[in-house]
């Protein structure tokens, strides 16, 4: 009985160990749709992404319940990034939806892995549009908001429809002048119908961010095509094998009406996004910190609808005696979906503390205006208070004794005078030596250096050095008149020449925090609701600093050797 006990439980324990990895290591499949919300005569794609090959092919058929699948395809992809490798497999199914309403996308079995599940909202067929039955080729655009407010943002859509053959095709991207414009993700390719014809659809999105209130058009967009025709070459040779003709096709503008910040908006800058998220993560226990080990204070703002050049800076500890705050370079990324841009800063202080003790970080405010729900708010991290336990450091004290001068005997002293008056004459002798050998090498110098000046070829300045140069001269002088147009236009050809940007923001993104600060204050004093006297005093002083900090990490590169070598 015994033996068979311990035969069972070897069985078991052998059969945990042979199953237990591919428990342990079941790939993550995520789900996702290329766009959202889509039309129930439109088709979409379901993405399936894996981070490693699943346990087994896949298993669409619970897909056909609410989908009809037109057809599939399957790729994977292998990369290495800072030592680590990733990889990535995805399954691409092109599908319609068979009836409206929010659909759920089932889990889908990958052998014993599962995928998530996923969501689309499918709407209603698209209202007939008003367009020529025998038009085999337009545009569509809309922008919504239609009315939104400065530096909020506004999603420009663009949608190709076309049911002939094109040879080739480009088109021109959005013109609009006080305003930042960045594209949107990839293109998304699908088939609709409209007024019963069936069409294929590139849909193409941009975020624009309106730089100035009052009314803003956006110029229409124009299509070149080469479409191949049905006619026949006019001989049968080898190099003309199909006719095309060409075709310039026109989208209509749009005008946005961008309303200006609140007058009581109660922050230092403007901030205006769909979605805010401000925290603060600690490397440690903030109530059990030791004197002397510092203790790292992560602090965090993610934002959904604005740019990352808009995210104002979010450490305000100060030093004091006992408290030494070391923040590091903040984090800027972002990052552009098909729903918009996101925008993510983060910022690391290392906190010191020299004596034991509470001390109280004051609260953390960003406002904000809700783009969504058309109010006010504000994220804040409450006023944090941390205890440092331990003594107190303490530079160790080194007792100086003065030193008492020494007591020699008089016939010592006597006896030491002795021999440096006798020597004397003879000094003077070698001191006259030693000078004239001193100034002939400072003549030999002297006559090498003037030499070498004379020979030296003189450096040429480049012109774009030159226009460079005279463009930080223009800042300087309308800075210290108090100019802020002249400002905004010297930093904007600044920004041309050194990032090859078109706007004040765009221009701040490249800049560090205080630069950045003072281009959105200057920015805000032009186009904000509570405009008001500017001074440049302080723009230029930041714009000078950001410069010899910029030219002495650029001598650094030069010098040292980089620590890794690829």
């Amino acid at each position: 009985m015994t033996y068979l006990m311990n035969s069972h439980r070897f069985l078991l324990i052998a059969a945990l160990l042979i199953f237990a990895p591919q428990w342990a290591i079941a790939a993550q499949i995520n789900v996702s749709v290329d766009r959202n919300p889509v039309n129930i005569d439109e088709s979409f794609q379901i993405i399936f992404t894996a981070n490693e090959a699943p346990d087994d092919d896949p298993d669409f058929a619970p897909l056909e319940e609410d989908f009809e699948v037109l057809n599939q395809s399957h790729n994977s992809s292998s990369s290495w990034i800072n030592g680590k490798a990733s990889k990535s497999i995805q399954w691409v199914i092109n599908v319609m939806a068979r009836q409206p309403g929010n659909l759920t996308i089932p889990a889908i079995k990958f052998g014993h892995d599962l995928s998530q599940t996923g969501a689309v909202k499918v709407l209603q067929a698209a209202a007939s549009k008003n367009i020529d039955m025998n038009e085999d080729l337009y545009i569509e655009v809309e922008a919504k908001p239609g009315n939104p407010y400065v530096q909020s943002q506004v999603i420009y859509t663009m949608r190709l429809y076309v049911k002939v053959n094109l040879a080739q095709a480009s088109l021109n991207e959005p013109e609009i002048a006080d305003a930042v414009v960045e594209k949107l993700g990839e293109d998304s390719k699908y088939t609709t119908q409209v007024n019963g014809m069936e069409y294929s659809v590139v849909e193409r999105r941009y975020a624009i961010f309106p730089q100035k209130s009052g009314a803003l058009t956006i110029k229409p967009l124009t299509l070149t095509a080469e479409v191949i025709t049905n006619s026949r070459p006019s001989f049968n040779g080898f190099f003309n094998s199909q006719v095309t003709q060409t075709k310039h096709i026109k989208s209509k503008p749009i005008t946005l009406d961008v309303k200006p910040a609140l007058a009581n908006f109660d922050g230092p800058h403007w901030l205006a996004a769909d979605e805010l998220v401000l925290k603060q993560e600690w490397s440690g226990d903030n109530q059990q910190i030791k004197v002397g080990e510092p203790l790292t204070r992560t602090l965090s703002l993610l934002a959904k609808g604005t740019t990352v050049g808009q995210l104002p800076e979010l450490n305000t500890t100060k030093n004091d005696e006992h408290l030494k705050s070391y923040p590091d370079q903040p984090v800027l990324q972002e990052k552009k979906n098909t729903d918009g841009v996101v925008a993510f800063r983060e910022e690391k202080i290392a906190l010191i503390l020299s004596k034991s003790g509470t001390y109280k970080l004051p609260a953390i405010k960003v406002p904000w205006f809700n783009t969504q729900s058309q109010k006010m708010e504000v994220a804040i991290i409450p006023e944090t208070t941390i205890t440092a336990i331990g003594e107190p450091v303490s530079q160790p004290q080194t007792n100086v004794t003065p030193a008492q001068p020494k007591v020699i005997p008089q016939k010592l002293e006597q006896q030491k005078a002795i021999p440096a008056i006798e020597t004397q004459s003879g000094n003077n002798a070698w001191f006259w030596v030693s000078m004239a050998m001193a100034i002939g090498w400072l003549l030999t110098v002297v006559y090498f250096l003037r030499r070498n000046a004379l020979n030296k070829p003189v450096e040429s300045i480049s012109p774009q050095q030159e226009n460079l140069n005279a463009t930080i001269k223009k800042l300087k002088s309308v800075c210290t008149a108090n100019d802020a147009q002249g400002a905004k236009d010297a930093l904007m050809a600044w920004g041309r020449q050194q990032f090859n940007t078109t706007s004040l923001e765009a221009t701040a993104t490249f800049c560090e925090a205080r630069l950045r600060d003072e281009i959105l204050a200057l920015s805000q004093a032009l186009y904000g609701q509570q405009a008001g006297k500017w001074e440049g005093k302080k723009l230029f002083q930041v714009f000078t600093e950001h410069k010899a900090r910029i030219k002495i990490a650029n001598k650094d590169n030069q010098v040292l050797e980089p620590l890794y070598r690829l």
